[in-house]
């Protein structure tokens, strides 16, 4: 079951608030004046937890909506670059600011670039958050044959680094190749994975106001190969920053990695 944290914070803020202001205009005078003028009315549990409880709602639902949006890395269709278990922090505002609930763009034109890692609403199923890398912009061409990607027919190289061990979504260990990719000047690292086929694709040319995207692990990452493109106005921000990395196999945290700039 998926739930949408920002409705119901959203909804809980509106709530709390509505039940601070009613208190303040109406049911707090007539405390005051049947209590006495000197005397303190205790207030009722539900008014004073609103009371408590809304400027911090209000805070939270403000920071998360317009500037910055924690989010937790749920598979490993990232890595190498991020791992199963980092919490990120999602820029909300370089790619335009968006009224929360209903998503529309209030103002800035700032796009995404191709290599960026963003956090979008999933196309098929837009409650379910995805984050994936930019691969192609509005109007490339893109083909991937044999486990690599051309972008407007212009191949992107790729650079064997190591053989690495890394656990795909069932928890199970796999072998991969870890390679440098060169996207078209956005150097990441990519797992491949050689004992898994891939389906070629030839010459897909990206929409207007559409992202091809794609998982740095390339055999373990359900991306626009398969469900196809991210609308624009699906866009939630840019992923920037690991605040906090959790090793669940190793019960502990990943002290290199917080801090950490994504790229």
């Amino acid at each position: 079951m998926n739930f949408n944290f920002e409705l119901i914070l959203f909804y809980a803020t509106v709530i709390t608030g509505l039940i601070a202001l009613f208190d303040i205009l109406f049911l707090a005078p007539r405390r005051k004046r049947k209590a006495g003028a000197e005397a303190k009315a205790k207030l009722p549990i539900i008014i004073d937890y609103a009371r408590s409880f809304f400027p911090i709602l209000l805070v939270v639902f403000l920071l998360r909506s317009f500037l910055f949006e924690p989010f937790r890395i749920p598979s490993g269709s990232l890595e190498p670059t991020l791992l199963m278990g980092d919490f990120i922090l999602v820029n909300k505002y370089d790619y335009g600011v968006r009224l929360p609930v209903v998503h529309k763009k209030l103002f800035g034109e700032g796009k995404p670039a191709r290599g960026d890692i963003i956090v979008f609403r999933w196309p098929p199923n837009p409650s379910v958050d995805f984050i994936k890398r930019v691969i192609g912009l509005p109007g490339d061409k893109i083909s991937y044959i044999n486990k690599e990607l051309f972008v407007n027919g212009e191949k992107v190289p790729q650079e064997m680094l190591t053989s690495s061990i890394f656990e795909d979504e069932n928890g199970e260990a796999r072998e991969a190749q870890e390679k440098q990719e060169n996207l078209l000047g956005v150097k990441h690292k990519i797992f491949i994975d050689p004992k898994k086929s891939s389906r070629d694709y030839y010459n897909i040319v990206v929409p207007e106001d559409m992202y091809f995207v794609m998982g740095d692990n390339r055999d373990d990452s359900a991306d626009s190969r398969y469900w196809g493109f991210v609308p624009d106005k699906n866009i939630v921000g840019k992923a920037v920053l690991v605040w906090m990395s959790w090793d669940s196999s190793k019960t502990g945290i990943r002290w290199g990695r917080i801090g950490k700039a994504i790229h």
